[in-house]
């Protein structure tokens, strides 16, 4: 029986004596899809960066598949921990897009950087699963990003870790790209049995994507539990301090949520 994928016991962080997140509990089981949720400042993309060991000063307890977090080398925890960054028009590098997705294969080079055997079948399986393997020869900066953000994913794929973080990872996107990098996601979720763990403003996305939600609230743990019971009545209103209103989806019967202004 495969362990959690994460055990969080207890997970505090400051910066300068303000705390941004306060005893952070949460189990993420291998193979589950979370999301997690929370008003802007709530601590969302600071708890990734504490499991990315990015802020390494937190307190508490982390084990990563059953092993304490701080025990991973760097390279150990590339091949466990894939993060697929916000997308952003600032992402510019002056690499084709298999020489970037093949970036993601470091964590299994020999001495002196030498490739690994199978890189070249691991990176082009990695475009093929991201649906950008047509862009291979192309520099990052000519493409969109919606076109970006599945080379990102693709990068995250050809380290074949076992656990993805991704923050936002459908922000500023076209609705075509949302729902390509919703859809690749889910198929890395299903065939791939990466754990799934996806930073996002969008309460509907969480919905839909079926999963368990952590939701924070000024650092701390407002809710946790599967994401259909997000729409519970005073649930979101006490997580974003808004009211909001519940619509069905006819096609697949879940509920919901739109924001509610004041007096409506």
């Amino acid at each position: 029986m495969m362990p959690p994928a994460l055990e969080i016991e207890s997970l505090s962080f400051s910066i300068n004596g303000a705390s941004i997140l306060k005893d952070i509990r949460v189990t993420i089981g291998s193979g589950e899809k979370w999301s997690i949720i929370g008003a802007n400042g709530a601590g969302k993309s600071t708890l990734l960066k504490c499991l990315l060991r990015i802020h390494p000063d937190w307190t508490g307890s982390v084990h990563l598949f059953g092993r304490c977090l701080d025990d991973y080398s760097q390279r150990n925890l590339a091949r466990k921990v894939a993060y697929v960054p916000q997308p952003g028009d600032d992402q510019r590098f002056p690499f084709t897009v298999r020489q970037f997705v093949a970036m993601g294969r470091y964590a299994y080079s020999g001495m002196f950087a030498t490739a690994h055997k199978d890189d070249d079948a691991v990176v082009t399986r990695a475009m093929q699963q991201a649906r950008i393997l047509e862009f291979g020869d192309r520099t990052l900066d000519t493409l969109s990003g919606g076109e970006r953000q599945k080379v990102f994913i693709a990068a995250a794929l050809a380290q074949q870790a076992d656990l993805l973080l991704l923050d936002e990872p459908t922000a500023f996107l076209d609705y075509r790209h949302q729902a390509e990098v919703s859809r690749i996601l889910g198929e890395i979720n299903q065939h791939n049995g990466a754990t799934i763990v996806a930073v996002t403003h969008d309460v509907n996305a969480a919905i839909l994507t079926d999963g368990l939600v952590l939701a924070l609230k000024q650092g701390n743990m407002a809710w946790i539990g599967p994401a259909a019971d997000l729409t519970q009545p005073g649930r979101l209103e006490d997580i974003f301090n808004t009211s909001f209103r519940l619509i069905e989806d006819p096609v697949t019967g879940r509920r919901l949520v739109v924001p509610q202004e004041a007096g409506q």
